[in-house]
């Protein structure tokens, strides 16, 4: 319910009579300990790993008696994952919950190596997070995986969670320029059985489909084998995909494929070079004919996997039982989830029969040699039923006196007992409960020779099944014997004479309605691989390969397969500039390391070369210690010919500080400088977006000057953003806009520069002293100090925002203030006390002309914009304008006015006294 909190944890019981009995082993680890996960080691079932729970405290319990008893290991960081060495069981994985990796050795830290593929069982294979986000596969030994040993087999980045290191392989996903005409949605490594990669890719005008390729042994060209294989949502939101790799028989897979808006089955026996629909069973459960014709009805099979490992899934095979596949299907023109039954194949999906009309989990028991089913967990049961004759003929036993929900079955493999537990629950309230069955008194003996029939591979009646005719061994259908250890289920595989079927086309090549493998269009099959030299040879592709692990002979095989050619001579071609990270971006004074590739290498060789740059193994270094961009060129050439390359390299450093130089006031409709300073200096690898007075859209430029009009009077503002890298900043500046004004360059005495810090919080302070200092003097005047000193500041007088008695009047108002002010400046009355004993005098330094706007360096800096908008009493400035002659006006202001922001830079308290004469 809303606002409450549910908490689950991990309690382990322990049973040595297969379930007769349990002992609660969490006592034996602390009453006061809580556990959270579970690890079994898989090259030694006796050793498990349990995890406390972080909340709690870090700690793992480590038993090498199957949990009979544990030794507690605290830890100093907290584990989110853990994971077994696959052959060293005193080593594991360890992924904390600050995104870091460690190692030591058994149950503490972290590793993963390739067996077959790795030379150092101890190598590590992690993606690794860069400081700008992206990811790169890294590797390193466990114990020494500082950054001096680590490295990047793969030069660019790859994208997150896509890292896959399986069997003899090791794929990663990225996306480069070349690979992909249009780049992939989405790609995932189906399997690395038997020496080839099978990757799912899902395009990029795909939704819900997937196309499925398949590689060469080295697992780098893939051709495709099926288009718009159907996925399905898991209960997790992940996508499955619908294909089934059958158990016990190489190359047969399943596959269910849309076509036409119509999702039917479709079964291989050769890796994906041949699909065909699935024949329909000859009659349903009460021996009624089933008039099903191919292509226009076939059976369909719902091919979804369990995410719980002890159900079966809508679809079983097993290796020990080869040819025999159970599933969850319909009869009709397309796959549907409405009227299902459960199927069975003992010939390898050459033929079917139906076994249930509601859906059933069925596992295997005796090495296949005996099936079980119960009801789908959503419906609970009471009895079990079990076949010995592959699905023909099914007998019903009771196992629970209480109908029970079966949320699975424990089936302990490679043992010689006979048990199998059934755990679920009665009801949706009730605890769980385990029901243990022993089926041994179901064999009255064990099986013998005479208890034994052959079974021959087959396809629709083709006995060569991958090059092969394989012969299984199988048990008689109902004889009641045990198989035993000893069972072998093949009996012989001979190869066959290699003909057509056993090959598909190359990489490049494409099948035709006709059945041949041409070109495709764009594939160039003249392209030679450009490590062939001179004196050298190389495998001529013939447009077609043998499917990976065909054991074919002879036959066709010379006609199909790739002939040794020598190496052409010819310039070079498809010359290739990249960085390493496969960006076109570097940061300053960092290593970049430039890679070359070429296309078509020329039989006499072929010289690359390069300046200013250092070679080293894995490519071409240079340290930039200039930003800027830079023009990078490749030149490779022989006797024949040359192929050229150029990149533009972004070299950037993020920027610290931007300043935006702006005029104070401006003259309507009259054109100003903007000017933005960064630190540090870059050269063209800069962004500047200038946010204009209202505009909601910005002027973008790649100079740091600009010029712009203002059309309207008022006060606007100008912002500047200034982008490089992954950093932004921005400066802001208001500009007072008029048709004329005033200004009056200020200085001060010498004292003054000796409490001067030079930064805008104090400049702000002290033309506020002097804004206020001449309040009663003009209603409205624009005060800047400039930074740097000597310090000097500008007073700009603007006319009255109410001029209604026209532009003269006005102008001749300013004359006359300006004329005040100077003779008061002039003086020396105008000064003010800074601190104790620290007076200083503001002097007049200059009377500029009218209108005046000054887009000199000093005027344009970063000086502290104060604007001071005041209504006089219309009294004062009447007497002040029209009888300055004849009215003495003084005036004395104390002011203890000072920002809480600048109390850094000057006394807490400024005591001013300003006296001016007129």
């Amino acid at each position: 319910s809303p606002g409450s909190l549910l908490n689950t944890f991990l309690f382990i019981s322990r049973s040595t009579d297969y379930g007769s009995t349990y002992e609660r082993m969490n006592d034996k680890v602390g009453s006061k300990t809580v556990l959270s996960y579970l690890y079994v080691c898989p090259s030694n079932k006796r050793k498990i790993m349990v995890l406390t729970d972080p909340e709690f405290e870090s700690s793992v319990l480590i038993s090498s008696d199957e949990g009979a008893s544990y030794q507690k290991y605290r830890l100093s960081f907290y584990i989110l994952s853990l994971l077994f060495h696959p052959t060293q069981e005193d080593w594991a994985l360890a992924y904390s919950h600050d995104q870091k990796v460690s190692s030591m050795s058994f149950s503490h830290h972290s590793w993963l190596s390739v067996t077959g593929l790795d030379k150092e069982s101890d190598l590590v294979h992690m993606e690794a997070h860069t400081p700008n986000g992206r990811i790169q596969y890294v590797t390193c030994q466990a114990l020494t995986c500082s950054e001096p040993n680590r490295n990047y087999p793969f030069p660019g980045y790859i994208d997150i969670s896509s890292l896959v290191v399986q069997d003899d392989y090791i794929n990663a996903g990225a996306i480069l320029g070349s690979c992909f005409k249009f780049p992939p949605a989405d790609l995932h490594i189906v399997s690395t059985d038997e020496h080839q990669v099978f990757a799912a890719v899902q395009e990029w005008n795909q939704n819900d489909t997937y196309n499925l390729y398949l590689s060469d042994t080295q697992g780098i060209l893939f051709t495709l084998a099926m288009e718009n294989v159907k996925t399905t949502r898991g209960l997790g939101g992940n996508q499955m995909l619908d294909l089934y790799e059958v158990a016990g028989i190489k190359g047969m897979l399943i596959a269910n494929r849309r076509l036409d808006n119509q999702v039917k089955t479709y079964i291989t026996y050769n890796k994906g070079r041949d699909w065909r629909l699935l024949q329909a069973p000859a009659t349903d459960l009460a021996g009624n004919d089933i008039h099903c014709i191919l292509p226009f009805c076939s059976l369909h099979l719902q091919l979804q996997t369990s995410e719980n490992p002890y159900l079966s899934g809508s679809i079983s095979t097993k290796a020990s039982a080869p040819g025999i596949i159970v599933a969850t299907g319909n009869i009709g023109s397309e796959l549907s989830y409405n009227n299902v039954g459960m199927f069975i194949s003992s010939d390898a999906g050459n033929n079917w029969r139906q076994i249930f009309e509601e859906e059933h989990n069925v596992w295997f028991l005796d090495k296949g040699g005996a099936l079980v089913a119960v009801k789908q967990p959503t419906v609970p049961t009471r009895h079990l039923q079990i076949s010995f004759d592959e699905g023909r003929q099914w007998t019903r036993h009771s196992f629970s006196l209480v109908p029970l929900f079966v949320d699975g079955m424990l089936v302990e493999a490679g043992t010689e007992n006979q048990i199998m537990t059934f755990f679920g629950h009665f009801s949706h309230r009730s605890e769980w409960q385990l029901i243990k069955i022993d089926y041994k008194s179901i064999f009255n003996r064990k099986c013998t020779e005479g208890d034994y029939q052959t079974w021959h591979l087959h396809n629709k009646g083709e006995p060569c099944v991958m090059g092969q005719k394989q012969i299984y061994m199988k048990r008689r259908p109902g004889n009641y014997c045990m198989l035993g250890k000893d069972y072998a289920k093949v009996l012989s595989a001979e190869s066959c004479i290699c003909r057509a079927h056993d090959f598909e086309c190359d990489y490049g090549y494409e099948r035709r309605r006709e059945g041949n493998c041409l070109p495709a269009f764009w594939f160039n099959p003249a392209v030679v691989s450009r490590s062939c030299s001179q004196g050298q040879k190389y495998l001529n592709s013939t447009g077609y390969r043998r499917v990976v692990s065909n054991n074919c002979i002879k036959g066709v095989k010379d006609m199909y397969t790739p002939r040794k050619q020598m190496c052409p001579n010819r310039a070079p071609k498809g010359l290739s500039l990249s960085t390493r990270e496969g960006t076109l971006t570097a940061d300053l004074h960092t290593n970049v390391t430039f890679l070359v590739h070429l296309d078509e290498v020329g039989l006499d060789g072929t010289a690359v070369s390069y300046s200013n740059l250092s070679w080293i193994e894995e490519g071409i270094r240079h340290i930039y210690k200039t930003a800027g961009i830079f023009r990078v060129s490749a030149l490779a050439e022989n006797t024949l010919g040359f192929d050229t390359t150029t990149l533009y390299l972004h070299v950037t450093c993020p920027v610290e500080h931007v300043q935006l130089l702006a005029p104070f006031v401006a003259i309507k409709n009259k054109e100003v400088n903007l000017t933005a300073v960064v630190w540090p200096i870059h050269s063209r690898t800069v962004t500047y977006f200038w946010w204009l007075g209202n505009s909601t859209e910005p002027v973008i430029s790649l100079d740091g000057s600009i010029s712009y009009t203002f059309t309207s009077e008022g006060m606007n503002t100008v912002t500047v953003q200034v982008s490089s890298a992954n950093t932004i900043l921005q400066d802001t500046k208001t500009i007072a806009v008029q048709e004329f004004f005033k200004s009056l360059l200020l200085s001060f005495s010498p004292n003054l520069d000796e409490y001067n810090p030079d930064v805008p919080e104090w400049r702000q302070d002290v033309g506020r002293v002097i804004k206020k200092a001449l309040l009663q003097v003009k209603d409205q005047l624009l005060v800047a100090v400039f930074p740097g000193v000597p310090t000097a500041a500008e007073l700009f007088l603007l006319p009255h925002k109410n001029q209604s008695e026209g532009r003269k009047k006005s102008e001749e108002e300013l004359e006359q203030i300006s004329e005040i002010l100077a003779s008061a400046l002039n003086q020396n009355l105008v000064e003010f006390e800074l601190k104790p004993g620290a007076r200083v005098i503001v002097y007049i330094t200059q009377l500029t002309l009218a209108p005046l706007v000054d887009s000199s360096p000093r005027h344009s800096s970063s000086a502290m914009l104060m604007l001071l908008s005041v209504v006089f009493l219309g009294l004062a400035v009447f007497l002040i304008y029209k009888f300055k002659r004849y009215v003495l006006y003084c005036m004395i202001i104390s002011l203890n006015t000072i920002s809480q922001h600048c109390s850094n830079h000057l006394p807490s308290s400024l005591i001013m006294h300003i006296i001016i004469i007129c």
